[in-house]
């Protein structure tokens, strides 16, 4: 008899263990002894999704039909949806049947846009510190080759385009960032376009905290700037919507429709009732600025962003308040897991930046998904840790 092998592929053993289910881990262990947990770790946030939409999904539900298979590519009346905020938030005019998809969350579709993209050896240009999903999830499961790129403080966390390797197929952009909570200006957007189109790099622009900003600020969409890119967004952080798994991809006709072949291999397409409860989620941006229930999530972390900011400072830490995202995101001046464990110990959850790459390394990410009383207690615990003899 012939011993059966259960190895994994090759292309699966190149990839480290995902950042958060380690964390997960040290934290679940934690509370089994007892430990009080203050979780500023994983970007889910701990609000609820607006009453308006668990009514709609609710509602939707219940509907003869919506139990039936959506399509891979999204129902008409969700990539409408899409193409009429496109136009309302950003002035972008988008065909919905050939420059939207609807997607599982955007973590899916840059994962199927990497898919459809990538051949073996392909390199791909991955922001250092980044989420993640671009390096692993995207660019290794693809057999891809991830090259990184540095994004450094003194640089305000923007990719150099003066100094960025070219012959890479995609680069990866990301603002507001996440780890960095860094913002994009204009004109910055506008020559990173110019550098795609002149280097012949598709531009993959993940635009998922495009609501979430601060101080006047307003995100812009790449495809302001031009046409010939991919961007991808999600209803998770701007209607507190995670679990929902909903989120969509605009732009190039062709770049949309290379994802659409590969969705149209591996699912069946986003429930109909959640694409439903999207539809009317998307409609309460009446005139393009932000509905009621967006305005609300928004003061809440700013609040939260403050007091937190406002703490961290005392204690002597250099941190700057964000004009987009909910994270913080600082140097902790000592090796980032070493100072996370130390916090952890605390019962106060934090992510390394090491986690994010090799340039995250000695800074913390502190996500604001914890009301004010929390986040203050938080930051009594950590003042305690700190002035502790080591």
């Amino acid at each position: 008899m012939i011993a059966m092998t259960r190895e994994t592929a090759a292309r699966l053993r190149k990839i480290p263990p995902y950042l958060f289910a380690d964390i997960e881990a040290r934290v679940r262990a934690k509370m089994a002894q007892g430990v009080d947990i203050i979780d500023f770790g994983i970007g889910d946030p701990d609000l609820p999704t607006p009453n308006e939409i668990v009514e709609e999904l609710a509602k939707q539900a219940k509907s003869p039909g919506n139990n039936q298979y959506s399509t891979s590519s999204g129902e008409e009346e969700t990539r409408e949806a899409v193409a009429e905020w496109y136009e309302r938030r950003f002035n972008v005019r988008l065909d919905p049947e050939k420059e939207v998809v609807i997607t599982m969350g955007s973590k899916e579709g840059l994962i199927d846009f990497c898919r459809g993209f990538v051949d073996p050896g392909d390199r791909v240009l991955v922001p250092d510190p980044s989420y993640p999903v671009y390096a692993q999830g995207g660019t290794l499961l693809s057999e891809g080759v991830p090259v990184r790129v540095p994004l450094l403080p003194e640089k305000s966390f923007l990719m150099d385009l003066r100094s960025i390797p070219t012959g890479c197929k995609i680069v990866f952009v990301n603002y507001p960032n996440n780890p960095t909570a860094a913002v994009a200006t204009r004109d910055y957007l506008k020559e990173l376009v110019k550098w795609g189109r002149g280097t012949g790099t598709i531009v993959c622009y993940d635009n998922a905290y495009s609501e979430m900003t601060f101080d006047g600020y307003v995100a812009p969409s790449i495809l302001e700037y031009g046409r010939d890119c991919i961007e991808f967004g999600s209803l998770s952080k701007t209607f507190n919507m995670t679990g929902y798994r909903i989120g969509y991809a605009v732009g190039d006709p062709d770049l949309i429709s290379g994802l659409k072949k590969v969705k149209s291999q591996v699912d069946s397409g986003v429930p109909k009732f959640i694409q439903k409860a999207a539809v009317f989620a998307f409609g309460m941006y009446k005139d393009g600025g932000r509905p009621p229930v967006v305005e609300k999530n928004v003061a809440i972390y700013k609040e939260r962003r403050d007091v937190a900011v406002a703490g961290l400072s005392r204690m002597g830490f250099s941190v700057n308040p964000p004009l987009g995202t909910f994270y913080l995101w600082f140097n902790c001046n000592e090796e980032s897991m070493d100072f996370a464990r130390k916090l952890l110990d605390a019962g106060v959850v934090v992510t390394p930046g090491i986690g994010f790459g090799e340039h995250g390394e000695g800074f913390v990410r502190m996500s604001l998904t914890q009301p004010v009383k929390r986040i203050e207690e938080a930051l009594e615990r950590i003042e305690k840790v700190l002035s502790s003899p080591a």
